[in-house]
């Protein structure tokens, strides 16, 4: 790694105004970031005042760590739904269902992060600024909320759409409103409904590069959300049999890619809150949101809205809430800043989550609409309790003057 350091220290002035390389300079600067902290930040080698050793390269890292469980374990599943879509055995071939599965995930991530990565490095060079870190999150967490066989060319212009209208128009990595994975998602559910939803788009059933058993012409099968939405409470997976509860919670069930285990959900949010990454209070506060919504609709359940039926702790191992509570509403740049406003803002992104899931038959998921919604009022919430205790201060000094 010395020898590294010094090779770039070497070459670094060719890539500086009036080199030889000076256009590509944010190119080199943001390799050289990713590799090494810069010097020129609080954090680095010969400065004066060090005040923390986390910047926004090793935030992002953590993140990424944290998605990992998930990731893999999506990869898994991917395969594992494939195997009994097909009809095949899945047990011993553990080995063959990841592989399948990163060989069909595959494609998709590296048209999120070249799409992604290369708006964001061609704006740094237009802009003259340094290429920011925020992607290298975003493009993995892209793939993991998209069902696994989403077409790679509306995957690309889902991306190219996001992180130019939602993120570099309001001027990069830390100025966008909403979430960018989401509306990279929420802009394939409006623009491409039929292959973002129904019976169909949640197993893969493809042979990438020819790999995997073949799966028969017409299958189908629904989410357990599709399912429970049509009236079934006993939901099945691709095999027939009816899923447990430990199999929701594992999430062995046909689902988005990062979406579908609760349990490697919540290993990746103790790793957030332990490396105070993301808000354990916007974290609690969204799933306590999500029990007392999903509460009062059991208790004023009718056949119509079969989804107010489930029980409430049922709705945080369905569909893909635990992700949002843990991965998307944590977001720091899009979620609320302040203390009391964390704990409204986690608070009704819960229910709204399930009152749209529960009271809207069309559409049985809500997580991706109630976080993109939250992330509209978050400003307010955060403007409001700021008012608050300015009012309250200001009421304390007057009394205290009399």
């Amino acid at each position: 790694m010395a020898s590294l350091r010094k090779y770039l220290d070497k070459i670094k002035p060719q890539f500086e105004p009036g080199g030889k390389y000076q256009a590509l300079q944010s190119v080199f600067e943001g390799f050289e970031s990713f590799l090494y902290s810069p010097r020129t930040t609080s954090a680095g080698r010969y400065t004066t005042h060090i005040h923390d050793s986390i910047d926004s390269k090793r935030t992002m890292t953590i993140v990424i760590l944290a998605l990992l469980p998930c990731f893999v374990f999506g990869m898994y599943n991917i395969g594992y739904q494939h195997w009994l879509a097909a009809g095949a055995n899945p047990e011993g071939a553990f080995w063959s269902l990841l592989f399948y599965g990163f060989l069909t995930v595959l494609p998709r991530l590296v048209v999120s992060y070249v799409v992604g990565l290369g708006i964001e490095f061609v704006v740094a060079q237009w802009r003259h600024e340094e290429i920011q870190e925020g992607f290298l999150v975003t493009g993995i967490l892209i793939p993991m909320i998209c069902p696994p066989e989403v077409s790679l060319w509306m995957l690309a212009v889902a991306t190219a759409f996001s992180v130019i209208f939602v993120k570099e128009v309001f001027g990069g990595t830390g100025y966008n409103l909403l979430n960018v994975a989401l509306v990279t998602r929420a802009f394939l559910f409006f623009a491409y409904p039929a292959h973002m939803s129904g019976d169909k788009v949640f197993v893969a059933t493809g042979q990438p590069f020819g790999f995997g058993p073949e799966v028969a012409d017409g299958f189908t099968c629904a989410t357990p959300l599709g399912q429970i939405s049509q009236g079934t409470l006993d939901v099945s997976g691709v095999g027939g049999h009816v899923l447990s509860t430990w199999d929701a919670f594992l999430g062995l069930m046909p689902g988005c890619m990062g979406e579908t285990s609760t349990l490697f959900i919540l290993i990746g949010g103790v790793l957030l809150m332990l490396a105070g990454i993301a808000s354990w209070r916007v974290m609690l506060t969204v799933f306590a949101g999500a029990l007392f919504m999903g509460w009062v609709a059991n208790i004023f359940a009718t056949p119509t809205y079969p989804m107010a039926s489930v029980e409430p702790w049922h709705q945080l191992l369905y569909g893909g809430l635990a992700f949002a509570a843990v991965f998307m509403a944590t977001d720091p740049v899009t979620s609320a800043r302040t203390t009391k406003g964390k704990y409204v803002y986690g608070f009704l992104t819960g229910v709204i989550a399930v009152l749209i899931r529960t009271y809207n038959n069309g559409y049985p998921e809500g997580a991706m609409l109630a976080v993109l919604l939250m992330n509209c009022f978050a400003p307010l919430i955060d403007w409001c309790v700021v008012e608050a205790n300015a009012r309250r201060r200001l009421a304390r000094l007057v009394r205290s003057q009399k």
